[in-house]
């Protein structure tokens, strides 16, 4: 039984008109914690020209262990513009949820959520037209800023816009690179952290994403 959106929009817009559509989505972002966080679909995608692969990975958390992947295939046709990037990856990761066998518990992307200039990057997307819990774990900064966290792992600081808490800067490895983790929907940033901290095992990234990655290049 796969993921299906509870509302939908046009994705034929202007620059423009998807900008003032991510305001209106950042508005429905609702913070709780998931009564259930055993399991993550990882998510990514990538693209070359104007094909997209998505991919979706779904990791037990307690057992460390892939319990179903999925792949979907298609054209990416909004262009490619700053800030906009989930308007071309959205319509590809919807048809690899619809494909899952299981509902997993938490969607976690290779992206942002609310560490967002309009608090809409790809996991509050995602999570908002699913109303399903969703966590952004990116390998970059896009916007705000921090303090370096402490080298050890679980280490992390808070990332600010103006003030305004908007993710996380997470050491996931000692002496490693830190991740920016942030709220998609329907989760808190503790939750967020906890969560993306018990998926990483051995690498930088927690695996979820990375086997995501992995299968969306394949």
């Amino acid at each position: 039984m796969g993921l299906t959106p509870r509302f939908t929009h046009p994705w034929n817009l202007s620059p423009a008109e998807a900008q003032a559509l991510q305001r209106k989505l950042a508005r429905r972002v609702r913070f709780e914690v998931p009564e259930r966080m055993e399991t993550v679909a990882g998510l990514d995608i990538s693209v070359r020209g104007e094909q997209g692969r998505a991919a979706a990975v779904v990791w037990h958390v307690a057992e460390q262990q892939v319990l179903e992947r999925a792949v979907a295939e298609g054209r990416v046709s909004f262009p490619y513009v700053p800030g906009l990037l989930s308007f071309r990856e959205v319509p590809l990761l919807l048809e690899v949820l619809a494909q899952l066998r299981t509902t997993p518990d938490v969607l976690m992307v290779d992206g942002q959520g609310l560490a967002h200039p309009r608090r809409c990057g790809l996991a509050t997307h995602l999570g908002v037209l699913l109303d399903h819990p969703a966590v952004g774990v990116a390998k970059s900064r896009l916007f705000g800023r921090h303090a370096e966290p402490g080298p050890e792992k679980g280490s992390w600081t808070p990332l600010y816009d103006d003030g305004e808490v908007i993710g996380a800067v997470v050491r996931t490895r000692t002496g490693v690179r830190p991740v920016y983790v942030s709220v998609g929907h329907r989760m808190t940033l503790e939750a967020a952290v906890a969560l993306t901290l018990r998926c990483t095992t051995r690498y930088r990234l927690p695996e979820p994403t990375r086997l995501a990655d992995q299968l969306s290049r394949a």
